[in-house]
Protein backbone atom coordinates (compact mmCIF):
# COMPACT_ATOMS: atom_id res chain seq x y z
CA UNK A 1 0.00 0.00 0.00
CA UNK A 2 3.20 2.32 -0.51
CA UNK A 3 4.89 3.44 -3.72
CA UNK A 4 8.16 4.73 -2.84
CA UNK A 5 10.28 7.08 -5.53
CA UNK A 6 13.62 8.21 -6.22
CA UNK A 7 15.20 11.10 -8.28
CA UNK A 8 18.47 11.47 -6.00
CA UNK A 9 18.58 15.12 -6.55
CA UNK A 10 20.77 16.54 -3.43
CA UNK A 11 21.85 20.50 -3.66
CA UNK A 12 24.79 21.08 -2.43
CA UNK A 13 26.23 17.60 -1.38
CA UNK A 14 29.49 16.33 -2.30
CA UNK A 15 30.71 13.21 -4.08
CA UNK A 16 30.56 11.30 -0.42
CA UNK A 17 27.26 12.68 0.68
CA UNK A 18 26.20 11.42 -3.33
CA UNK A 19 27.88 8.13 -2.56
CA UNK A 20 25.74 7.98 0.56
CA UNK A 21 22.43 8.42 -0.92
CA UNK A 22 22.68 6.09 -3.98
CA UNK A 23 23.71 3.29 -1.09
CA UNK A 24 20.53 4.53 1.03
CA UNK A 25 18.27 3.91 -2.08
CA UNK A 26 19.25 0.62 -2.53
CA UNK A 27 19.28 -0.48 0.61
CA UNK A 28 16.31 0.96 1.29
CA UNK A 29 14.72 -0.98 -1.58
CA UNK A 30 16.02 -4.21 -0.52
CA UNK A 31 14.50 -3.64 3.28
CA UNK A 32 10.87 -2.20 1.05
CA UNK A 33 10.98 -5.01 -1.14
CA UNK A 34 10.56 -7.51 1.76
CA UNK A 35 7.03 -5.47 3.30
CA UNK A 36 4.96 -4.98 0.52
CA UNK A 37 6.05 -2.41 -1.26
CA UNK A 38 3.76 -2.21 -4.22
CA UNK A 39 6.25 -0.48 -6.92
CA UNK A 40 9.94 1.88 -6.55
CA UNK A 41 9.46 4.60 -9.42
CA UNK A 42 12.95 6.23 -10.45
CA UNK A 43 12.86 9.38 -12.41
CA UNK A 44 15.34 11.19 -15.06
CA UNK A 45 16.51 14.61 -15.82
CA UNK A 46 19.58 15.90 -16.89
CA UNK A 47 21.82 18.97 -16.60
CA UNK A 48 20.56 19.89 -12.96
CA UNK A 49 22.70 21.51 -10.64
CA UNK A 50 21.33 19.67 -7.71
CA UNK A 51 22.24 16.15 -9.25
CA UNK A 52 18.63 14.82 -10.63
CA UNK A 53 19.06 11.47 -11.51
CA UNK A 54 20.25 11.02 -15.00
CA UNK A 55 20.60 7.20 -15.78
CA UNK A 56 18.08 5.56 -14.51
CA UNK A 57 18.20 2.17 -15.96
CA UNK A 58 21.95 2.14 -14.18
CA UNK A 59 19.87 2.34 -10.83
CA UNK A 60 17.14 0.01 -11.97
CA UNK A 61 19.37 -2.68 -12.30
CA UNK A 62 21.34 -2.40 -9.16
CA UNK A 63 17.95 -2.35 -7.05
CA UNK A 64 16.77 -5.06 -9.36
CA UNK A 65 19.78 -6.89 -8.21
CA UNK A 66 18.70 -6.52 -4.29
CA UNK A 67 15.04 -7.06 -4.83
CA UNK A 68 13.18 -10.01 -6.02
CA UNK A 69 9.37 -8.79 -5.95
CA UNK A 70 8.51 -5.25 -5.94
CA UNK A 71 8.13 -4.02 -9.50
CA UNK A 72 10.72 -0.87 -10.49
CA UNK A 73 9.45 1.39 -12.80
CA UNK A 74 11.45 3.82 -14.70
CA UNK A 75 9.07 7.04 -15.21
CA UNK A 76 9.72 9.02 -17.12
CA UNK A 77 12.78 7.90 -19.27
CA UNK A 78 13.17 10.65 -22.10
CA UNK A 79 12.86 8.87 -24.90
CA UNK A 80 14.38 11.62 -27.87
CA UNK A 81 17.63 11.64 -25.75
CA UNK A 82 18.23 7.71 -26.11
CA UNK A 83 19.40 5.94 -29.13
CA UNK A 84 16.98 3.19 -29.85
CA UNK A 85 19.10 0.50 -30.62
CA UNK A 86 21.10 1.37 -27.36
CA UNK A 87 17.79 1.58 -25.66
CA UNK A 88 16.48 -1.90 -26.57
CA UNK A 89 19.38 -3.88 -25.63
CA UNK A 90 19.70 -1.90 -22.33
CA UNK A 91 16.23 -2.89 -21.78
CA UNK A 92 16.44 -6.65 -22.78
CA UNK A 93 19.32 -7.22 -20.62
CA UNK A 94 17.12 -5.34 -17.78
CA UNK A 95 14.48 -7.33 -18.25
CA UNK A 96 16.38 -10.88 -17.97
CA UNK A 97 18.09 -9.34 -14.33
CA UNK A 98 14.98 -8.43 -13.36
CA UNK A 99 12.83 -11.34 -14.22
CA UNK A 100 10.36 -8.93 -15.56
CA UNK A 101 10.15 -6.77 -12.89
CA UNK A 102 10.99 -3.34 -14.90
CA UNK A 103 8.43 -1.17 -16.74
CA UNK A 104 8.83 2.07 -18.46
CA UNK A 105 7.37 5.34 -18.97
CA UNK A 106 9.04 7.14 -22.04
CA UNK A 107 8.12 10.68 -22.56
CA UNK A 108 9.33 13.89 -24.62
CA UNK A 109 10.37 15.74 -21.48
CA UNK A 110 10.25 19.85 -21.11
CA UNK A 111 13.70 21.11 -21.01
CA UNK A 112 15.61 22.68 -23.87
CA UNK A 113 18.98 22.00 -21.95
CA UNK A 114 18.35 18.69 -21.77
CA UNK A 115 18.42 18.45 -25.72
CA UNK A 116 21.03 20.71 -25.94
CA UNK A 117 23.19 18.34 -23.62
CA UNK A 118 22.55 15.34 -25.76
CA UNK A 119 23.10 17.32 -29.46
CA UNK A 120 19.30 16.90 -29.85
CA UNK A 121 16.92 19.19 -31.87
CA UNK A 122 14.94 20.69 -29.81
CA UNK A 123 12.24 21.77 -32.27
CA UNK A 124 12.15 18.21 -33.70
CA UNK A 125 11.34 16.90 -30.68
CA UNK A 126 7.93 15.39 -31.81
CA UNK A 127 8.89 13.92 -34.67
CA UNK A 128 12.10 12.58 -33.56
CA UNK A 129 9.92 11.01 -30.53
CA UNK A 130 7.52 9.48 -33.32
CA UNK A 131 10.40 8.07 -34.92
CA UNK A 132 12.58 6.91 -32.34
CA UNK A 133 9.56 4.89 -31.00
CA UNK A 134 8.21 3.47 -33.75
CA UNK A 135 11.78 1.89 -33.67
CA UNK A 136 12.24 1.18 -30.45
CA UNK A 137 9.21 -1.09 -30.37
CA UNK A 138 9.80 -2.51 -33.93
CA UNK A 139 13.71 -3.58 -31.80
CA UNK A 140 11.74 -5.18 -28.73
CA UNK A 141 9.12 -7.11 -30.83
CA UNK A 142 11.15 -8.53 -33.45
CA UNK A 143 10.86 -12.28 -33.37
CA UNK A 144 11.42 -13.31 -37.17
CA UNK A 145 15.50 -12.69 -37.26
CA UNK A 146 14.31 -10.52 -40.72
CA UNK A 147 16.12 -9.70 -43.62
CA UNK A 148 18.80 -7.23 -41.24
CA UNK A 149 20.00 -7.56 -38.00
CA UNK A 150 18.09 -7.40 -34.64
CA UNK A 151 19.13 -6.90 -30.98
CA UNK A 152 19.82 -9.78 -28.75
CA UNK A 153 19.12 -11.31 -26.63
CA UNK A 154 15.72 -11.53 -26.96
CA UNK A 155 13.60 -10.34 -23.42
CA UNK A 156 12.65 -12.15 -21.29
CA UNK A 157 8.95 -10.55 -21.02
CA UNK A 158 6.95 -12.22 -23.70
CA UNK A 159 6.81 -9.09 -26.46
CA UNK A 160 9.16 -6.70 -24.30
CA UNK A 161 8.95 -4.73 -20.99
CA UNK A 162 5.76 -3.13 -20.07
CA UNK A 163 5.98 0.04 -22.06
CA UNK A 164 3.43 3.30 -21.64
CA UNK A 165 4.13 6.92 -23.31
CA UNK A 166 3.85 9.88 -20.26
CA UNK A 167 2.49 13.22 -20.20
CA UNK A 168 0.02 15.77 -19.66
CA UNK A 169 -1.31 17.18 -23.16
CA UNK A 170 -3.38 15.69 -25.90
CA UNK A 171 -0.33 15.15 -28.57
CA UNK A 172 1.17 13.00 -25.67
CA UNK A 173 -2.13 10.94 -25.42
CA UNK A 174 -2.69 10.75 -29.24
CA UNK A 175 1.39 9.83 -29.74
CA UNK A 176 0.41 6.63 -26.74
CA UNK A 177 -2.97 5.60 -28.83
CA UNK A 178 -1.02 5.66 -32.01
CA UNK A 179 1.46 3.74 -31.45
CA UNK A 180 -0.61 0.91 -29.29
CA UNK A 181 0.88 1.46 -25.79
CA UNK A 182 -0.35 2.32 -22.54
CA UNK A 183 -0.52 6.36 -21.56
CA UNK A 184 -0.09 7.96 -18.74
CA UNK A 185 -1.08 11.24 -17.53
CA UNK A 186 0.62 14.08 -15.55
CA UNK A 187 -2.86 15.81 -14.63
CA UNK A 188 -6.04 14.92 -13.69
CA UNK A 189 -8.00 16.32 -17.27
CA UNK A 190 -10.76 13.21 -17.80
CA UNK A 191 -10.64 14.27 -21.49
CA UNK A 192 -6.86 12.96 -22.33
CA UNK A 193 -8.58 9.35 -22.23
CA UNK A 194 -11.03 10.09 -24.50
CA UNK A 195 -8.21 11.74 -26.82
CA UNK A 196 -5.92 8.55 -25.98
CA UNK A 197 -8.36 6.04 -26.90
CA UNK A 198 -9.61 7.65 -30.45
CA UNK A 199 -6.19 7.91 -31.55
CA UNK A 200 -5.96 4.35 -30.84
CA UNK A 201 -8.58 3.60 -32.83
CA UNK A 202 -8.29 5.48 -35.49
CA UNK A 203 -4.18 3.42 -35.78
CA UNK A 204 -6.68 0.43 -36.12
CA UNK A 205 -4.64 -0.68 -32.64
CA UNK A 206 -6.57 -1.83 -29.31
CA UNK A 207 -6.11 0.63 -26.51
CA UNK A 208 -3.99 -0.14 -23.90
CA UNK A 209 -3.63 0.83 -19.73
CA UNK A 210 -4.89 4.63 -19.51
CA UNK A 211 -4.21 5.96 -16.08
CA UNK A 212 -5.04 9.31 -15.21
CA UNK A 213 -4.42 10.44 -11.21
CA UNK A 214 -7.07 11.50 -8.73
CA UNK A 215 -6.95 15.11 -8.44
CA UNK A 216 -5.10 16.39 -5.20
CA UNK A 217 -3.09 13.39 -4.86
CA UNK A 218 0.11 14.10 -3.05
CA UNK A 219 3.81 12.59 -4.80
CA UNK A 220 5.95 12.96 -1.32
CA UNK A 221 4.34 11.62 1.96
CA UNK A 222 6.08 11.64 5.10
CA UNK A 223 4.46 10.77 8.34
CA UNK A 224 5.28 11.50 12.03
CA UNK A 225 3.47 11.35 15.38
CA UNK A 226 4.18 14.84 15.82
CA UNK A 227 3.15 16.82 12.76
CA UNK A 228 4.86 19.74 13.78
CA UNK A 229 7.89 18.31 14.58
CA UNK A 230 7.95 16.53 11.44
CA UNK A 231 8.20 19.45 9.40
CA UNK A 232 10.87 21.10 12.02
CA UNK A 233 12.82 18.56 10.39
CA UNK A 234 11.76 18.19 6.74
CA UNK A 235 10.76 21.23 5.48
CA UNK A 236 13.63 22.48 4.49
CA UNK A 237 14.36 19.67 1.90
CA UNK A 238 10.91 19.19 1.03
CA UNK A 239 11.02 23.27 0.02
CA UNK A 240 14.25 22.15 -2.27
CA UNK A 241 12.54 19.23 -3.84
CA UNK A 242 9.48 21.73 -4.81
CA UNK A 243 10.33 25.31 -5.76
CA UNK A 244 13.21 23.81 -8.58
CA UNK A 245 10.49 21.25 -10.16
CA UNK A 246 7.94 24.03 -9.95
CA UNK A 247 10.25 26.54 -11.53
CA UNK A 248 11.14 23.84 -14.80
CA UNK A 249 7.21 23.21 -14.97
CA UNK A 250 6.71 27.26 -15.08
CA UNK A 251 9.32 27.79 -17.70
CA UNK A 252 7.74 25.07 -19.89
CA UNK A 253 4.26 26.44 -19.51
CA UNK A 254 2.67 23.18 -18.12
CA UNK A 255 1.94 24.08 -14.36
CA UNK A 256 -1.49 24.50 -14.99
CA UNK A 257 -2.94 21.18 -14.10
CA UNK A 258 0.16 19.43 -13.60
CA UNK A 259 -0.24 17.01 -10.80
CA UNK A 260 2.44 17.40 -7.86
CA UNK A 261 3.38 20.57 -8.32
CA UNK A 262 3.48 23.37 -4.95
CA UNK A 263 3.99 27.23 -6.21
CA UNK A 264 4.94 27.55 -2.43
CA UNK A 265 8.40 29.76 -1.80
CA UNK A 266 8.28 29.01 1.80
CA UNK A 267 8.20 26.32 4.04
CA UNK A 268 4.99 27.85 5.71
CA UNK A 269 3.62 28.19 1.93
CA UNK A 270 4.44 24.57 1.27
CA UNK A 271 2.73 22.99 4.72
CA UNK A 272 -0.32 25.19 4.16
CA UNK A 273 -1.11 23.96 0.77
CA UNK A 274 -1.44 20.54 1.70
CA UNK A 275 -0.56 19.66 -2.09
CA UNK A 276 1.81 17.75 -3.20
CA UNK A 277 4.12 17.65 -0.09
CA UNK A 278 3.07 16.89 3.65
CA UNK A 279 3.84 15.54 6.87
CA UNK A 280 0.90 13.44 7.94
CA UNK A 281 -0.09 11.36 11.33
CA UNK A 282 -0.48 7.61 11.63
CA UNK A 283 -4.16 8.35 11.16
CA UNK A 284 -3.86 10.80 8.35
CA UNK A 285 -1.56 8.24 6.23
CA UNK A 286 -4.21 5.52 6.58
CA UNK A 287 -6.88 7.79 5.19
CA UNK A 288 -5.16 9.02 2.27
CA UNK A 289 -4.28 5.43 1.37
CA UNK A 290 -8.31 4.77 1.76
CA UNK A 291 -8.71 7.72 -0.76
CA UNK A 292 -6.12 7.10 -3.38
CA UNK A 293 -5.24 3.52 -3.04
CA UNK A 294 -1.66 3.85 -1.80
CA UNK A 295 0.83 6.47 0.06
CA UNK A 296 3.05 8.08 -2.28
CA UNK A 297 6.48 8.43 -0.50
CA UNK A 298 9.57 9.84 -1.17
CA UNK A 299 12.25 8.24 1.18
CA UNK A 300 15.40 10.93 0.18
CA UNK A 301 13.56 13.43 -0.71
CA UNK A 302 15.47 16.46 -1.18
CA UNK A 303 18.47 14.76 -0.33
CA UNK A 304 17.28 14.04 3.15
CA UNK A 305 20.09 12.53 5.64
CA UNK A 306 19.30 8.57 5.38
CA UNK A 307 20.08 8.56 9.24
CA UNK A 308 16.52 10.73 8.88
CA UNK A 309 14.94 9.69 6.26
CA UNK A 310 14.98 5.95 7.71
CA UNK A 311 12.53 6.18 10.56
CA UNK A 312 10.50 8.02 8.11
CA UNK A 313 10.58 4.83 5.58
CA UNK A 314 9.67 2.37 8.87
CA UNK A 315 6.75 4.30 10.31
CA UNK A 316 4.97 3.43 7.39
CA UNK A 317 5.71 0.07 7.75
CA UNK A 318 5.58 -0.71 10.85
CA UNK A 319 2.80 1.91 12.23
CA UNK A 320 0.44 3.10 9.54
CA UNK A 321 0.58 -1.06 7.46
CA UNK A 322 -0.51 -2.70 10.87
CA UNK A 323 -3.06 0.09 11.79
CA UNK A 324 -5.36 -0.62 8.27
CA UNK A 325 -8.59 -1.58 8.71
Amino acid sequence: MFRMRFDLRAPGHGPDQTARLYETALAMAAWADERGCQAIVLSEHHASPDGYLPAPLTVAAAMAAVTTRTPIMIAAAILPLYDPVRLAEEMVVLDHLSRGRVAYTLALGYRPVEYELHGIDWERRGAVADEKLSQLLALLADESGGPGPTITPRPFSPGGPFLTWGGGSKPAARRAGRHGIGFISQNSDPTLEDTYRAAAAGAGVEPGLCLIPPEGMPASVFVHHDVDAGWDELGDVLLADAVPYYQWNLEAGQVEGTSSLSGATTVSELREANGSHRVVTVDEAIALIGQFGALGIQPLCGGLDPDIAWPYLKRVVEDVLPAMP
